[in-house]
C-alpha cells in the first residue's frame, strides 16, 4: 500500500512536473500548429507562456449522491432501514480503509503505474500519447494520470449538474473526453494544469480516492462501493482480485466493459435488457435473444449469473481484466500462483439491482410516491423545480420518513387480499391510509394497483396515489359522500345548535339556503329535491339521528337554518380543499352531502382534528431531513392549531360515536376492541364509498371507487368475494384501525358539551282563526314545516284556520304543524241542562241542528215530571256539524218500568 503522507520526493516530482511540463507543453502546442518545422525558441516560450496563464484553481465540489428514503422498522426503535433511492448517478462513497488494497494495487498498475512518482502530470506517458494521436492512424490514447482523469470527473460533474437533457449530458462527456485537434489539445493542458495544481493542495491518497468515489463504471454506476454491490454483491473492501481487476478495466470504457449484460446486451436496474453498440453506448432492444434466455433462466435450466454470462462469457472485458492482471504481476503486486488462479476463472457477475424509485420500495410504493412529490414540490427543497428535482436525484439527502411498517404491512396485505386490482369495466380504485391524530404523522398508505410509471392505458396500473390530491399525488381527490357532512355539523355546533335539537328532516323542496358567499346572500331552490340513500323515508328528528342514519334531507335541513358560505369556511379552517388544490366553494346545497371532489387524507385530517379536540395538524410524511455530510437541514414546514373549539369537537365526537355502533351506518367497520372509535360513512351515486374512522390516537380513511366511469360498486362483485365492493371498505378499515388500537392505545372521547346536547324547544304561534295563507306565514317565519289538515266542522267562516295542532305553546324546535280550515258548517253546541226535556230540544233545534233527539234517562225524584235536561252529546260547548245527531239526556221522577230506562221518541215524555 502507498504511504498515507506525501513524500518530498512526491512534492518535488510536483515542482519538477510543473516546470517540465510547462516546456513540453510549448512543443506540443507547436506541435499542431508547425509539426514538420523545428520550433524557434521563440514559439517555445510562447506556447510556455500560454500554459502557465490557464486557470490552476479546481474546487472539487460535492459528489451527485442518491437521495435516501428511510422507514423505522419499529416506531419505538431508532432503527432505519432503506425504503427506496433516487439518483442520476447510483454512488455511495466511502473512506480509505473502506476500499480492498486490491484495488488500489489494480487501478494504479493499470491506469498510472509511476502515480506516487509525478506531480500530477506523467511527462513520459503524455508525451508518448500525444505523439501518437498527432500520427494518427490508430485508437486515440489518453496518456491521463489518476489526477487527470480526477480532474476529468470533476469538471464532466459539474457540467452534468448544470445539464438538463440526456443530450446536454452526453455532451458534457463528450467535450471532457475529447483529445483531438485545437480543442482537445486546449482541453488537454488545461486538464494539466488543474492535475498539477491538484496535487500541490491535496495528498496522493485524497485523490486517489477521490477518483474511485466519482468514475463512471458503466451506465449509472458511479464509484468503487456501487459498482462493487453492483457487479458483485459485495462491498468494496471485499472485493477479490478477480473482482478488482475487472472492474480496474472497466474504467477505460465503462459502457464497453460492464458486466450487466447478456451476450453483449446490457440489463438495467429494472431488468431491461439493451444491445451495445459498437462504441460502448446503449443502443436498441434485442427481444428474441433475452426471451430466450429469460424462458431458461424462469424455467431453472440457467442460474442468474449464468443468464448474465450467456452467450460471450464477457470475452472483452476478460481481455481487459487479463491486461490489468498483467500489469499487477508486472509489478509485483500479485504472485504467478495468484495470477494464474484469475486468469483461468470466468468473470461471474452476481448483478444487484440497486433500488432506484419507488416501483423499487415494494409494499410501500404509493407513501414512496407521496413523498417524491412532496420533494419535488415543497420549496423546503429547492426555490424552483428544477433545484428540487436536482436535490432529489442529486443531492444526497437523507429523508427519514413517518411510515409505521407494522401498519402499513397490514394495510397493503389487506388491500391486496380485499380489493382487485381492476374490475371490468372501467377503472377501479382502492386507498387506505391512516394518520397519527395528534401529530399528522402519515403511518400507512394503501392502494389497489401495481406501482408503474411506465404503463399506460392498462386499469391495474398506476403511479397515481389515490390517497393525495394533484399537488402530492397527481390525483384530483373523489367525490367524498356523506363523509362531508362533517363540516354542516361543526357549523351547525359552532352556531350554538344542538345535537338533539329536533329537525324536519322529512324528504321535501327546501325552497331557500343562506349563503352570505353567493351573490344576494341567498340561494335560491326551484324543485331540487335530493333523495336519501336507496330512498330511504325522511323523518322528523335530530341531527344525533341524521348522522347516525347518514340522512340527506336531514343534513340539508339542518343547512337550510345555516349559511353555506360557513359551512365552506369549517371545512377550510379543517384543512380541506378540493383534491385540485383549489378552495372549497359552496355554490348550492348539493355540496352538503358531499358532491365535491376531496382526498382521502384530506378527509382523515378533518376528522383527525374532531378526534384531537379540535386541533387541526397538517398532514406530514417527513419527520426529518440531512444532507449528504447527516447536517439535519430544514424538513417541510407542517404545524398543528387550534381551529374549532374543543366543546364543538367534543359533541361532534359525540354524534360520530353513534355512528359506529349497531343501528348506524359505519357499525360494520368498528373493531369492537374496546378502544372507542367514531366516524362515518360517505357514498356517491353508488359509484364513490368511504369509511373513516378514528380513536383519539390514530384515524384511518378508506376509499373505494371509480378512478374513471360510473361502475355501481353496489351491484358489482369480484372473484372470492360474496360481498360487493361496496362493503370492502369496512373490513379494510376494522383490520387497519383494529392494529393501530392495539399500537398507540386510544382514550375515551370528552363528553358533549350540555349546551350543545341540551333538549331544545320553541315557541309555537296560535294561528287559530286566521287565513290559510296567514297561518303558513307566520308558522313558516317561525321555522316551523306547515301540513295543510282536512277541513273541520267549526262555527267560523269558510276557510279560516279552525284548528292546529300541536296547539300553540312550548315545542319542540322542528315540529310539523298541521292547519285545518273551517268548512263553514260548524255550530257551538248551547248548554241546555236544567231546562225541560221539551224546551231544551226546542232551543237546540233554534240553534240550526236539525237531527236532535231525546237520549237517557236518570230517575230523579226532584226533576221536572216532563223530564228535565242534563247533558247534552256532543257536549255544550262543542263546535260540531249542523247535520250531527244531538242527543239530550234527562232526568224525571218516572222514566218508565219503575227505574232508569230511555225515554221516549221525539222528545215526548216518558210512555208511562
Amino acid at each position: 500500500m502507498p504511504d498515507t503522507n506525501r513524500s518530498a520526493s512526491g512534492v518535488l516530482g510536483g515542482l519538477a512536473g510543473l516546470v517540465g511540463l510547462s516546456a513540453v507543453a510549448g512543443v506540443l502546442v507547436a506541435a499542431t500548429v508547425t509539426p514538420a518545422i523545428a520550433l524557434s525558441g521563440a514559439a517555445a516560450t510562447s506556447a510556455i507562456t500560454m500554459f502557465d496563464n490557464l486557470p490552476s484553481v479546481l474546487e472539487i465540489e460535492k459528489l451527485m449522491l442518491p437521495t435516501t428514503l428511510y422507514v423505522k422498522t419499529d416506531p419505538t426503535k431508532d432503527d432505519y432501514v432503506v425504503m427506496t433511492q433516487f439518483y442520476d448517478q447510483n454512488r455511495s462513497p466511502v473512506e480509505w480503509n473502506e476500499v480492498s488494497p486490491l484495488m488500489y494495487d489494480a487501478i494504479l498498475s493499470s491506469e498510472d503505474p509511476r502515480y506516487y512518482q509525478h506531480g500530477g502530470v506523467d511527462l513520459i506517458g503524455t508525451t508518448r500519447a500525444v505523439m501518437s494521436n498527432l500520427r494518427g492512424g490508430g485508437e486515440t490514447q489518453g496518456g491521463s494520470t489518476i489526477s487527470q482523469q480526477y480532474v476529468k470527473n470533476i469538471l464532466v460533474q459539474r457540467c452534468e449538474a448544470q445539464a438538463e437533457t440526456e443530450e446536454a449530458k452526453l455532451d458534457c462527456w463528450t467535450q471532457a473526453t475529447t483529445a483531438v485537434g485545437d480543442e482537445g489539445i486546449q482541453r488537454k493542458l488545461q486538464e494539466m494544469r488543474y492535475a498539477i495544481a491538484l496535487e500541490k493542495k491535496y495528498d496522493k491518497e485524497t485523490i486517489l480516492l477521490g477518483y474511485l468515489n466519482i468514475a463512471n463504471f458503466g451506465g449509472r454506476t458511479y464509484g468503487i462501493e456501487a459498482a462493487a454491490k453492483r457487479y458483485f454483491g459485495v462491498s468494496a473492501k471485499d472485493l477479490t482480485i478477480s473482482q478488482a481487476a475487472t472492474l480496474a478495466g472497466i474504467v477505460q470504457n465503462p459502457n464497453r466493459y460492464r458486466i450487466d449484460m447478456t451476450g453483449g446486451s446490457i440489463v438495467d436496474a429494472d431488468g431491461v435488457a439493451y444491445n451495445k453498440a459498437p462504441d460502448g453506448l446503449i443502443d436498441d432492444v434485442n427481444p428474441d435473444q433475452i426471451a430466450a434466455l429469460t424462458s431458461k433462466l424462469e424455467a431453472g435450466e440457467i442460474t442468474q449469473e449464468q443468464y448474465l454470462a450467456a452467450a460471450d462469457g464477457y470475452s472483452s472485458t476478460k481481455g481487459r481484466q487479463l491486461y490489468v492482471l498483467t500489469r499487477l504481476l508486472d509489478d509485483g503486486k500479485i504472485t504467478q500462483e495468484q495470477y494464474d488462479a484469475a486468469v483461468i476463472e470466468p468473470i461471474t457477475p452476481k448483478v444487484t439491482a440497486p433500488k432506484d424509485g419507488c416501483v423499487q420500495a415494494k409494499g410501500m410504493e404509493y407513501f414512496c410516491q407521496y413523498v417524491r412529490y412532496v420533494i419535488e414540490r415543497d420549496p423546503a427543497f429547492g426555490a424552483t423545480q428544477e433545484e428540487r428535482t436536482s436535490n432529489l436525484r442529486r443531492g444526497g439527502l437523507n429523508v427519514y420518513t413517518t411510515l409505521d411498517l407494522r401498519l402499513q404491512n397490514e394495510a397493503q396485505t389487506t388491500m391486496n387480499t380485499l380489493a382487485p386490482s381492476s374490475v371490468p369495466g372501467g377503472y377501479f380504485g382502492a386507498t387506505s391510509m391512516s394518520i397519527e391524530a395528534s401529530t399528522g404523522r402519515i403511518l400507512a398508505v394503501a392502494q389497489n394497483t401495481k406501482f408503474s410509471e411506465t404503463i399506460t392505458g392498462d386499469p391495474n396500473y398506476s403511479s397515481i396515489v389515490y390517497a393525495g390530491d394533484l399537488q402530492f399525488g397527481g390525483s384530483r381527490g373523489f367525490s367524498a359522500g356523506s363523509t362531508f357532512k362533517l363540516f354542516t355539523l361543526i357549523d351547525w355546533l359552532e352556531k350554538g345548535h344542538s345535537v338533539n335539537e329536533v329537525v324536519n328532516g322529512r324528504n321535501r323542496v327546501i325552497p331557500q339556503f343562506p349563503d352570505s358567499c353567493y351573490n344576494g346572500g341567498m340561494y335560491y331552490n326551484a324543485d331540487w329535491n335530493p333523495k336519501n340513500f336507496r330512498n330511504q323515508a325522511g323523518y322528523v328528528g335530530t341531527p344525533m339521528q341524521f348522522t347516525r342514519d347518514s340522512l340527506n334531507t336531514g343534513y340539508l335541513a339542518m343547512a337550510s337554518e345555516l349559511d353555506l358560505c360557513d359551512i365552506g369556511k369549517a371545512a377550510t379552517r379543517m384543512g380541506v380543499k378540493l383534491g385540485t388544490g383549489d378552495d372549497i366553494v359552496m355554490t348550492g346545497p348539493n355540496k352538503v352531502i358531499g358532491d365535491d371532489a376531496i382526498s382521502p387524507l384530506a378527509m382523515a385530517a378533518a376528522y383527525a382534528t374532531v378526534a384531537n379536540k379540535g386541533v387541526y395538524c397538517q398532514p406530514q410524511a417527513i419527520d426529518r431531513v440531512t444532507d449528504s455530510d447527516g447536517k439535519e437541514i430544514a424538513k417541510p414546514q407542517r404545524s398543528c392549531s387550534q381551529v374549532i373549539d374543543p366543546a364543538v369537537a367534543a359533541t361532534a365526537a359525540y354524534a360520530f360515536e353513534g355512528v359506529m355502533q349497531p343501528g348506524g351506518s359505519a357499525y360494520p367497520g368498528n373493531p369492537f376492541d374496546g378502544t372507542p372509535v367514531m366516524g362515518k360513512t360517505g357514498t356517491h351515486e353508488e359509484t364513490h364509498t368511504w369509511i373513516v374512522e378514528s380513536s383519539t390516537k390514530v384515524t384511518t380513511a378508506v376509499w373505494t371507487g371509480n378512478v374513471t366511469g360510473e361502475i355501481s360498486l353496489y351491484d358489482k362483485y369480484w372473484t372470492g368475494s360474496y360481498e360487493p365492493l361496496s362493503r370492502i371498505r369496512f373490513q379494510m378499515a376494522r383490520q387497519l384501525q383494529h392494529l393501530a388500537n392495539q399500537l398507540y392505545g386510544g382514550d375515551r372521547f370528552p363528553g358533549p358539551d350540555s349546551n350543545l346536547s341540551r333538549q331544545v324547544y320553541t315557541d309555537l304561534p296560535n294561528v287559530v282563526g286566521k287565513t290559510m295563507d296567514e297561518a303558513r306565514q307566520i308558522l313558516r317565519g317561525a321555522g316551523f314545516e306547515v301540513v295543510d289538515g282536512s277541513p273541520v266542522d267549526s262555527d267560523m267562516a269558510s276557510g279560516l284556520v279552525a284548528a292546529q295542532n300541536p296547539g300553540a305553546g312550548r315545542v319542540a324546535g322542528g315540529t310539523v304543524v298541521t292547519i285545518s280550515p273551517s268548512n263553514g258548517q260548524g255550530l257551538t253546541v248551547p248548554d241546555v241542562a236544567g231546562k225541560p226535556l221539551e224546551r231544551a230540544i226546542a232551543d237546540l233545534r233554534k240553534a240550526g241542528f236539525g237531527n236532535v233527539v231525546a237520549g237517557t234517562c236518570a230517575v230523579d225524584a226532584a226533576a221536572d215530571p216532563a223530564g228535565q235536561a242534563t247533558a247534552t252529546t256532543p257536549a255544550a260547548g262543542t263546535v260540531t256539524n249542523r247535520n250531527s245527531a244531538i242527543t239530550v239526556n234527562y232526568s224525571a221522577p218516572d222514566c218508565g218500568g219503575g227505574g232508569n230506562g230511555n225515554g221516549g221518541g221525539n222528545g215526548g215524555g216518558n210512555d208511562g
